[in-house]
């Protein structure tokens, strides 16, 4: 009786521990989170160019997010699937370019890459392995170009204040889905556009709705300041 109490004990563990790792898998969709560099170098922080030199002045990938309609998010979801540069090795070049990173210490994209995979990527392997999730994000920056949609409104990286409706407006009316936008302060702690956040499906290849959007708020008036 004592052997048959412990066995069941031991299952019921063993049904947590992949039921959870399991749940931790799943997940509802994803925000592509693109990233204006002038707005993260203008601030009291500053940035630093990577070690491969300044990135071109257009929006830049942050991240491909796994994420629940409850507005919660996996992370970390797969130790035993570390970040294998050779994996991505034919992206590298791309990633450079379009998946920049500003933090400092300079460096050559291979940490962030690293941190946004183990962080997000792994959460969504049910769906896409380490080379399809990079490159899924890479497809989507070719669909989203964000730099051109806004200069086709009038809304110009020039240092000048534009409404925040003006800016979802003109990327909505582009992509036929609704951004949710991400402002940071300067350092004379004015209000710019910092990120744009779109929804994506569990593929990864189809813009949608998003079911629930991030907290944060911008003023009604934002810089858009050049890089």
């Amino acid at each position: 009786m004592k052997a048959m109490r412990i066995q069941l004990a031991f299952s019921s563990i063993l049904f947590f521990f992949f039921a959870t790792f399991s749940f931790a898998q799943d997940f509802d969709f994803f925000y592509f989170v693109q990233q204006w560099p002038g707005s993260y170098c203008d601030t009291v922080k500053s940035c630093c160019y990577p070690t491969t030199g300044k990135p071109d002045a257009e929006f830049g990938i942050h991240g491909l997010w796994p994420n629940y309609r409850s507005g919660a998010y996996p992370s970390n979801c797969d130790p035993d699937s570390p970040y294998e540069s050779s994996v991505v090795n034919d992206l590298i070049d791309s990633l450079r370019k379009e998946w920049p990173t500003l933090a400092c210490p300079s460096s050559d994209g291979t940490h962030f890459w690293e941190h946004e995979w183990e962080k997000h990527g792994t959460c969504s392997e049910s769906a896409l392995n380490q080379h399809a999730y990079f490159q899924a994000a890479l497809d989507l920056k070719k669909k989203i170009d964000l730099l051109q949609i806004l200069n086709d409104a009038g809304i110009k990286p020039d240092g000048g204040y534009y409404s925040v409706s003006s800016i979802k407006d003109a990327i909505k009316q582009a992509t036929g889905f609704t951004p949710w936008i991400e402002c940071n302060a300067d350092e004379g702690r004015n209000r710019q556009l910092y990120q744009v956040y779109m929804c994506v499906d569990t593929s990864a290849t189809n813009l949608i709705e998003c079911p629930v959007f991030p907290r944060g708020k911008c003023t009604a008036q934002i810089e858009f300041p050049p890089f």
